[in-house]
């Protein structure tokens, strides 16, 4: 079989990966054998590429997290699935439950073990959900981390209500599941990007207000003028460093931040005065469990959601995927077909 390899750091993906043969594994007791149709691409794979998100991983190592594809082969002791299924797999691998971010050891596909970017994969049948059937193999295959990202931030422990505003930072992944989620909340949503295309293409899905950050490089006074002065409910922070203070100054009191992605850094100097006085909750979160992906998926499948997938690239495209989601030009999901249908 085809796989692709990171076999060294580089800064270029045209230069840390390359095509190797290996042989599918057969599946051993408790594991699945998937032959693999799609994988999507999130900005952590940028990061394991470059050494910036685990530099001690062993290499090589197949990248990617998300993935769809067929059942081939069960183990001894599976019940839940059978040749023929169609399955996604689930980010966290490790554990009952197909991991938490509670684990001790988390053990993730495409960092701590060989992920999707490959025509087969063996996991464990607990890293693995089935997906609603009336997804393309490329929409499915987004679920796994953008997807469930912005469900979590969204709909799990103290969920959303009808009409309380998100503010939504960018047009990437997750924040465009985030939109589809408030909308389906019935919140009204505020988009920020740079691109005055990707605004119009978020207000056709269903944004209620945008703003375009580098013509309003202010753009929480903003936020603060169009709700009234009071500030949004919730933030979807997916930036991270500089625009964090941004965020509290934008949140009403009693709002929270939710924490998700470091676009613009892992550090950010952020005076504590706003958080203590307007009682801003900020969670930190990274993607959510198995039993989260299950309760996900039902309300995709209810609702009829598609996910929004920008581009699909060839398997020998893959490295072009890569250099799509380095230059921020993607709107949605960026997807890698392996296997047609």
């Amino acid at each position: 079989m085809k796989a692709y390899v990171i076999d060294h750091v580089a800064d270029d993906p045209g230069h840390a990966l390359r095509v190797v043969e290996k042989t599918p594994l057969p599946p051993g007791p408790g594991e699945v054998r998937v032959r693999m149709r799609s994988a999507s691409l999130n900005f952590r794979d940028l990061r394991i590429f470059r050494g910036q998100y685990r530099p001690s991983l062993p290499l090589p190592l197949v990248p990617l997290s998300d993935g769809c594809g067929i059942v081939e082969a069960i183990g001894d002791h599976v019940r839940e699935f059978i040749p023929g299924d169609r399955v996604a797999t689930t980010f966290f691998q490790d554990g009952p439950s197909g991991g938490s971010p509670a684990s001790l050891s988390r053990v993730t596909l495409g960092c701590e073990r060989d992920g999707v970017l490959s025509e087969w994969v063996t996991v464990p049948a607990s890293g693995l959900v089935p997906v609603p059937d009336h997804l393309s193999d490329s929409e499915a295959s987004t679920l796994t981390c953008a997807g469930l990202t912005a469900w979590n931030a969204l709909m799990e422990g103290d969920s959303v209500r009808p009409g309380e505003e998100v503010l939504i930072q960018g047009t990437g992944g997750v924040s465009i599941f985030a939109l589809q989620f408030a909308r389906l909340s019935g919140c009204r949503t505020i988009v920020l990007s740079r691109h005055d295309e990707k605004l119009e293409r978020a207000r056709k899905l269903g944004a209620s207000e945008t703003i375009n950050i580098q013509a309003c490089p202010q753009w929480e006074q903003e936020v603060l003028k169009r709700t009234d002065g009071r500030g949004v409910d919730r933030v979807i922070e997916v930036t991270g460093g500089e625009s964090l203070p941004r965020s509290l100054e934008a949140t009403r009191t009693g709002g929270q931040i939710q924490v998700i992605g470091v676009l613009s850094g892992v550090e950010s100097r952020v005076s504590l005065l706003p958080v203590l006085m307007k009682e801003i909750r900020l969670r930190g979160l990274l993607v959510g469990d198995r039993p989260m992906f299950l309760r996900m998926n039902r309300a995709v499948e209810a609702n009829r959601l598609i996910p929004v997938v920008d581009r699909i690239f060839s398997f020998e495209e893959a490295v072009e995927a890569y250099r799509m989601l380095d230059r921020g030009a993607a709107f949605g999901k960026l997807v890698v077909r392996i296997a047609d249908p």
